[in-house]
């Protein structure tokens, strides 16, 4: 008996320009990562990840949420979208859309996001800010399970930077998403390997 190893297949949801899902594409084509994005699903159709991905030989979509009358009619045709392609995992990678409970359901333990903050710490938005105002010494990034509540699931694994005293917002923003250039895929390695 031949034993093949199949590649654990992703798609990658999108609203920007797709930072995140690029430390993932680099990963794969480095040899870092053995996945395959099977599909790039962005909620506004001129995000510029887009462009990237397909640029990057990757399959795109969109699923424009301004065309839906309700967020539970805009989920159940993005989850539509997604179950075309049949993911082992399904990656927010600056994703600025709240999902519903069913959608986070329909696709539970397969759902994972990237926040930055070491949460618990600093739900929601404006995290490096926040962080500095409340004099904490230590920032960084989270990635964790989607669950129904906001920023709340399951840590996969987090990647931390010192606050320093001359940092704002800005270059806090900088120095935590150069770490979660390596954190992504680096959590996604330790999923698809468990």
């Amino acid at each position: 008996m031949v034993h093949q190893s199949v590649k654990p297949k992703l798609v990658i949801l999108i609203s920007g320009r797709g930072s995140n899902m690029l430390s993932i594409i680099k990963a794969i084509d480095d040899g870092e990562l053995n996945a395959s994005i099977v599909a790039v699903i962005s909620n506004r159709p001129h995000a510029p990840g887009i462009s990237l991905a397909q640029q990057a030989g990757i399959t795109t979509s969109f699923v424009d949420h301004e065309q839906f009358t309700s967020r539970e009619k805009f989920d159940q045709a993005l989850a539509k979208e997604i179950d075309l392609y049949q993911p082992d995992l399904v990656v927010l990678a600056g994703f600025m859309r709240i999902l519903t409970t069913e959608f986070v359901e329909h696709f539970a333990n397969r759902l994972i996001n990237i926040h930055p903050s070491l949460l618990p710490k600093f739900k929601g938005l404006n995290t490096h800010q926040r962080a500095i105002e409340a004099g904490e010494k230590e920032h960084g990034a989270s990635v964790h399970f989607v669950t129904p509540e906001l920023d709340d699931g399951p840590i996969v694994l987090q990647a931390r930077v010192n606050i320093l005293e001359t940092d704002d917002a800005t270059t806090l923003a900088a120095r935590v998403l150069e770490k979660e250039h390596k954190l992504y895929p680096d959590a996604i390695k330790l999923l698809i390997n468990q």
